[in-house]
């Protein structure tokens, strides 16, 4: 495989976690946009270099508030031999009477037709293209919104459905990410809905950056904080 940044950081979090075994079914969740993008074209050399016998394939998931995959996209698919799958429903009939549309809806709604789609084709892992600084916001907002100290995690088995969730960008900043995706010509695409815009990740990004300069380091260093937890340094109620 040819090494770049992108990819080394990617194997590190392949091994440090243990995300790919012999004997996987994976599916890879198909945004569209130039994370997924890149988590395919990194398993689909891997699976070249038969490091681990795993099987692999994709599902898009359209709907009624997101842009077509694009032409160009498919075609990647197709040069990666990687089977590509596309369901199409609307988000918008879905939400409830008397509620509204907004980001974490939409992402739920997309989030079980994938799982739904893993179960009824035997996949046991689910590859989501969650990097870095998605994480950190993650950990933020559930830091400032729900007084928690929480965020995603690389690997999550489903307590109810034999699936597990995997992250393999979770060392990767957004930032190198847009750089490969510029540099092998894949489109910079996120999502650009009208409910995107005013999302609280958005707010998030933003303030994460302010804290860390940008800097990768910094971000890393705020990423292996939660590895590193001194108890005897945290408040502790005496008193409940």
């Amino acid at each position: 495989m040819k090494k770049n940044k992108v990819f080394s950081l990617i194997d590190k979090a392949v091994f440090d976690f243990s995300l790919l075994e012999d004997g996987d079914s994976i599916l890879i969740g198909a945004s569209g946009g130039k994370d997924s993008t890149i988590l395919a074209e990194y398993l689909s050399q891997r699976k070249k270099q038969r490091r681990e016998n795993f099987s692999l394939a994709a599902l898009h998931i359209g709907t009624d508030i997101s842009p077509p995959l694009s032409e160009e996209i498919k075609a990647l698919y197709k040069d990666w031999g990687i089977a590509l799958h596309i369901q199409e429903f609307s988000v918008l009939d879905r939400v409830r009477e008397g509620k509204k549309m907004n980001c974490w809806w939409c992402s739920t709604q997309r989030r079980t037709a994938l799982n739904n789609f893993a179960l009824e084709g035997s996949f046991n892992k689910i590859a989501l293209g969650h990097h870095l600084d998605d994480v950190l916001e993650t950990l933020l907002m559930n830091a400032v919104n729900k007084a928690e100290l929480s965020t995603m995690i690389p690997k999550l088995p489903y307590e109810k459905y034999p699936v597990t969730i995997i992250r393999p960008l979770y060392y990767v900043d957004e930032k190198s990410i847009i750089l490969r995706a510029k540099k092998e010509g894949f489109a910079s695409f996120t999502c650009s809905c009208d409910y995107q815009a005013f999302s609280e990740r958005k707010n998030m990004r933003e303030k994460l950056r302010v804290l860390t300069d940008g800097s990768f380091d910094a971000k890393m260093r705020l990423l292996s904080s939660l590895q590193n937890i001194k108890a005897d340094y945290l408040p502790q109620k005496t008193k409940v």
